[in-house]
């Protein structure tokens, strides 16, 4: 299958063709993660350990935010 990127708003973006999402059982507001691997891209659904370890980074981050936002200067 092939597909183009196209400009979308100030971002680029790629249409998933609806055979894709069928097979892969996602849909729209589904969120996923993309990864790059030696010159490809990878997509996937984001399962809970994704959203775990989420949580856990913005429960750090919000710790430590006066830090965060000094070492950002």
């Amino acid at each position: 299958m092939n597909t183009v990127i196209r400009k979308i708003g100030n971002s680029e973006g790629v249409i998933l063709p609806k055979e894709v999402l069928q097979n892969l059982n996602l849909k729209a507001g589904d969120s996923v993660v993309i990864s790059e691997n030696k010159g490809e891209i990878v997509l996937k659904k984001a399962g809970d350990e994704f959203e775990e370890q989420m949580a856990a980074a913005r429960e750090i981050m919000d710790r430590y935010k006066v830090a965060l936002q000094k070492l950002a200067e």
